[in-house]
């Protein structure tokens, strides 16, 4: 069954559409399917929604049309079928609309006729939650934006080139058949000061529910379509990487991090190692006596601090005889008896 969430993803790419309610305009998109429906509906002041499943769905119109038993599915193609002239602003006279504002949110009314009979219905819708207003209207509303800011330096772009090709034919002797068709050089400064001064306030005065015209509303799905799209490719990025495999554990406790004295210590005897491996000597073992072979340096180091006055580290990779067998040495310890 179609969850809540997907049925708001669907929703995502309807296009806001301007209607009226008697004096009253709003902005309203809604997406139905044979397992509920959610609509969503704006005064740009304020922004309502009500979702509802099928089961909401069946018992609500058992409660407004008792006089009617058909399966919820039908109901909700026909709520569709009443509801898409109202949001394509096409006017429909077997069907009339009411909105009525409560305190707790707004309440649409409809009434309109199925098999013959009386059909009522009521949107019961509350305050939408942030997200689901940033998702429908304030992000894409700022992608449009941005889009249109592209688009402009696009059309700023060709219209310098013409100006450019339109010089070029002067230039060589062209001239124009009808004068009527003369233009002046674009000037991008002078176009945005007008802009500003003459046909901004124009815009700004028009009614805030004429706010999606149809090429507004094409721009519109053309952006949430992209950003579900790109919601997608990251879901099944996720999904992909699957969850980060857990760390092995033993039964052994975790030991205790180590203390300054023991970091100092350990740092002072990697020192020594490391001094003891670059001066060391290499060693060969013949019948039971220990003969130094020839090396870089002219004496072996002996390793103090606790590790054994006559323990030597001999480190160097160079072929050396153990018990007869020639082997290559890398590490070679000796430990001498001490003397007395």
């Amino acid at each position: 069954m179609e969850g809540s969430e997907e049925l708001e993803s669907s929703l995502l790419t309807k296009p806001w559409a301007s209607v009226c309610f008697g004096e009253s305009a709003f902005l309203a998109k809604v997406c139905f399917r044979d397992t509920g429906y959610i609509l969503l509906i704006s005064d740009l002041s304020s922004i309502w929604y009500e979702s509802a499943d099928a089961e909401a769905v069946g018992q609500r119109s058992k409660e407004l049309n008792k006089r009617l038993t058909v399966h919820v599915s039908s109901f909700l193609h026909h709520l569709c079928d009443l509801m898409s002239p109202l949001l394509a602003g096409q006017s429909d006279s077997t069907t009339s609309f009411s909105c009525h504002r409560t305190a707790g949110g707004l309440s649409l009314h409809m009434k309109s006729t199925l098999s013959g009979l009386p059909f009522y219905w009521k949107f019961h819708c509350c305050p939408a939650p942030v997200e689901m207003v940033s998702r429908h209207l304030v992000r894409p509303l700022i992608r449009m934006s941005l889009a249109l800011q592209y688009q402009v330096r696009e059309l700023t772009s060709l219209l310098l080139q013409k100006d450019a090709e339109i010089e070029d034919y002067r230039e060589n002797g062209a001239t124009l058949s009808r004068d009527r068709l003369r233009t002046e050089p674009f000037q991008e400064e002078i176009f945005q000061q007008n802009f500003m001064t003459e046909s901004l306030p124009q815009i700004c005065g028009v009614a805030e529910g004429q706010a999606f015209a149809s090429a507004l509303q094409q721009l519109y799905a053309a952006v949430t379509q992209q950003e579900a799209k790109q919601s997608r490719k990251r879901q099944h990025s996720e999904d992909a990487e699957g969850p980060a495999p857990a760390a092995e554990t033993t039964g052994q406790p975790h030991p205790p991090p180590p203390s300054q004295e023991d970091e100092t210590a350990s740092s002072s005897e990697g020192t020594m190692v490391s001094a003891a491996l670059e001066t060391a000597f290499l060693y060969q073992w013949q019948d039971g006596a220990c003969t130094s072979l020839p090396s870089l340096h002219p004496s072996p180091m002996p390793l103090q601090d606790g590790l054994g006055d006559s323990a030597w580290f001999l480190a160097h990779a160079t072929p050396c005889t153990l018990a007869g067998e020639r082997v290559v040495a890398h590490v070679c310890v000796v430990c001498t008896p001490s003397q007395g």
